[in-house]
């Protein structure tokens, strides 16, 4: 393994710095809550990015092509899941649950967590990351006719799960 050396090294680790959160809080959507799993797929984004960090600096967008990398990221450790990993329905304290509305981060992670993890990787992809369809499907490594298919797919889960009357999650 090739080490990142010099100022590259600088500037990976200010990289790192400023992105750790960003990729910690959109893994935390990805993984609908487990805040263990989240810390290590950002762990792992970054092992993969300072391998690569010759290459990914010269990108033009490095945050983008960490993000990318965090959802393939997910999406490999959703396909090789043990079987006798178990999900459950009782939620870990998040660290950040003193700023905003508890019960409603609450309600949006269960909903989330109830989704299959393709359709919440779009989910949050589009309306977290806010990134465009064809963004999505190239971070997914998927088609954009598939990101469309999904995004309605996991929307109309998600008005099912809710409610239809959505209106107080989207209250300012």
């Amino acid at each position: 393994m090739r080490q990142v050396r010099g100022s590259g090294a600088e500037t990976y680790a200010a990289f790192a710095a400023a992105r750790a959160g960003h990729l910690y809080r959109s893994a935390c959507l990805l993984t609908a809550g487990d805040t263990h799993l989240a810390e290590d797929l950002v762990q792992e984004t970054l092992g993969r990015l300072y391998v690569r960090w010759g290459r990914v600096s010269r990108v033009g967008n490095p945050a983008g092509y960490a993000q990318t990398v965090l959802t393939r990221t997910f999406l490999a450790h959703q396909r090789r899941r043990s079987s006798t990993e178990r999900a459950t329905d009782v939620l870990p304290e998040l660290p950040y649950a003193a700023a905003g509305d508890t019960s409603l981060r609450l309600t949006l992670l269960e909903a989330l967590a109830r989704l299959p993890a393709k359709d919440r990787a779009v989910v949050v992809l589009r309306y977290w990351e806010d990134r465009s369809i064809e963004e999505t499907a190239d971070a997914m490594n998927t088609s954009s006719a598939a990101v469309r298919t999904r995004c309605t797919r996991a929307l109309s889960r998600l008005r099912e799960f809710l409610g239809e009357d959505m209106d107080e999650y989207a209250a300012p």
